[in-house]
């Protein structure tokens, strides 16, 4: 920590100390407190301290879930720490329910940290242990930033700015006017080093006041680090004199972003920050503080951004625009999560889109393998994805992860499945088990309405009208005598030839042909041939025009169903 008359120290503050720590709590601890309370890790060589810190000022991005996996891969894969810090310095823009949300996703997604509060605060996702380094909610943390701020502002390298709305928008105005980069510094930075009076005399009327950092790259010079990505990136130093604490109107006195996340991954002891690549133009700023703090500057890895092709370009996948950008989309819609994880990982490391999904998800996520271009989410490789990991589970486990889902998202087939748990499980092995080539129309667990709510009475709405145009628009009395002829014989069979035989007696008994080419011959003679008269049973049984087989299908409902829906025709006179 930068002190007082250090060399490092670009001016002396225009208060005096005791002046400074009259802004502050006189109960305020030394910064040396702070230290003492949070020492450093005992880690194992090589063992990495990493963070997901979402903002709750809206939901979660998929983009954020694809960050926090790489944290915790990267962690776990080396023996260290994953950690969350909910980051809601930015009050004003907080969404009521967003830490909430934060929760549900952390766990459905398993990146429940590895830390926790032991009461109020951080995510307190269950799995985790309790964490020395907490809290892990920024607000919680107001007394640790202050402590440094006033610490800062001891030293020179922070001062009191009482410049109003007006008067910034004023100054950028000018600049863009004369073409030069906009922000607080130069003879647009008027407290830089105001006079002590001019201070002292705002601050004794009272008027509220923000506190800037003293930026020491006025002269805007280049600089150089590496990206743990994307290796060697230079660029403009910060001549930016950037707020770390926000107007002392506001009731709780936090900091912004840029002060309270370097504080924070100080003294939680991070060693590698993963963060999306928007932050790069920030970076050398955050060294600057890191510097003036005495802190030790921690690896940046900046991850490309997911990105959507819209027509012949791509662009950032956006919530704004983009149902598929938020993590609600794939929980609400029943994404079976190994599928996700596995597309997921596939993203940051191409390798493992070749192998299979069992042995991807155990592979270590690299960074140095992560692109510095975004990539690519594409819905249709997802769900082909999906399809494939669901055609390799039981008909027990799908089952499971079906209630799972509708029980939240759609009671109503929860309700449905639960009392025909036997007539599921045998829906879910037709053309599943004992075949080579296993079915592959469940994507995820919201299709299984679509793909099997028929075979549930719950959900299934047998056909009662005889000129229900899924019938083929034939007579009425037709598919009367039909429905009739067939159940006065039906024999409940497990024979595809046989069950198809059954419909061929009474199709033949009233009046269709005995083949398409029959029919075509002499439509004349025939209302339909076998073909017409299958979908009419087809559509009795499923209300669709395509399923699998017939004797599969009634196998499942069972005889008494099969005979149910059947008969419904014949009940509307």
């Amino acid at each position: 920590m930068v002190r007082p008359g250090d060399s490092s120290a670009q001016v002396v503050s225009a208060l005096d100390r005791a002046e400074i720590d009259a802004l502050f709590p006189s109960d305020l601890p030394e910064v040396e407190h702070w230290e003492r309370q949070y020492p450093p890790r005992q880690l194992a060589p090589g063992a990495q301290v990493t963070r997901f810190c979402p903002s709750p000022t809206g939901s979660l991005h998929l983009g954020g879930v694809f960050v926090a996996m790489l944290d915790r891969a990267v962690a776990r894969q080396s023996g260290g720490t994953y950690l969350i810090r909910i980051e809601d310095t930015d009050q004003e823009r907080e969404v009521a329910g967003a830490v909430d949300e934060f929760d549900r996703a952390f766990a459905h997604f398993d990146l429940v940290s590895d830390e926790r509060d032991g009461a109020a605060g951080g995510d307190g996702g269950a799995g985790a242990s309790a964490g020395a380094y907490g809290p892990y909610l920024q607000s919680a943390r107001s007394r640790i930033y202050l402590s440094y701020v006033r610490e800062l502002m001891r030293a020179g390298a922070a001062y009191p700015c009482f410049a109003s709305k007006e008067e910034l928008t004023a100054f950028a105005e000018e600049q863009r006017a004369v073409k030069v980069p906009t922000g607080y510094y130069g003879r647009w930075a008027p407290w830089r080093d105001a006079d002590a009076d001019a201070v002292r005399a705002r601050l004794a009327a009272g008027e509220p006041y923000v506190v800037r950092f003293r930026s020491p790259g006025e002269a805007a010079g280049r600089v150089s680090y590496t990206d743990v990505i994307r290796g060697t990136i230079s660029a403009d130093d910060n001549r930016n004199d950037v707020v770390i604490l926000k107007s002392s109107a506001n009731e709780l006195r936090l900091p912004t972003y840029h002060f309270a996340h370097a504080v924070d991954d100080h003294l939680m002891r991070v060693n590698l920050v993963i963060r999306g690549d928007e932050w790069i133009s920030s970076v050398p700023v955050h060294h600057q503080l890191f510097d003036a703090a005495g802190f030790e500057r921690i690896p940046y890895a900046h991850v490309a951004p997911l990105m959507k092709q819209d027509g012949k370009a791509k662009r950032k996948l956006s919530k704004r625009k983009d149902p598929e950008a938020s993590v609600e989309y794939y929980v609400a819609g029943g994404y079976p999560t190994d599928a996700l994880w596995f597309y997921l990982r596939s993203l940051a490391n191409g390798r493992l889109a070749d192998l299979p999904i069992e042995q991807a998800l155990a592979e270590p996520l690299r960074l140095e393998e992560c692109g510095v271009a975004g990539p690519l989410v594409d819905l249709v490789k997802l769900a082909d994805v999906a399809a494939d990991l669901v055609a390799t589970m039981s008909g027990e486990a799908i089952l499971a992860e079906v209630l799972a889902w509708a029980q939240v998202y759609d009671t109503e087939l929860a309700a449905a499945v639960a009392a025909n748990r036997d007539v599921a499980l045998r829906a879910l092995d037709i053309e599943r088990v004992g075949v080579a080539n296993p079915r592959k129309d469940l994507h995820k667990w919201s299709d299984f309405r679509q793909v099997y709510g028929y075979f549930f009475p719950g959900v299934f709405e047998p056909v009662t009208n005889p000129a229900d145009p899924r019938l083929g628009e034939l007579p009425a009395e037709v598919v009367r005598g039909l429905a009739t002829g067939f159940l006065r014989d039906y024999q409940h069979v497990n024979d595809s030839d046989a069950w198809f035989e059954q419909i061929r007696v009474a199709a033949l008994a009233n009046g269709f042909a005995g083949s398409p080419k029959e029919y075509k011959a002499d439509k004349a003679s025939f209302v339909g041939s076998t073909k017409e008269a299958a979908q009419v049973f087809r559509v009795l049984l499923t209300g669709s025009n395509r399923s699998p087989a017939f004797n599969l299908v009634t196998q499942a409902l069972g005889e008494t169903e099969t005979r149910r829906r059947i008969g419904a025709v014949l009940d509307q006179a």
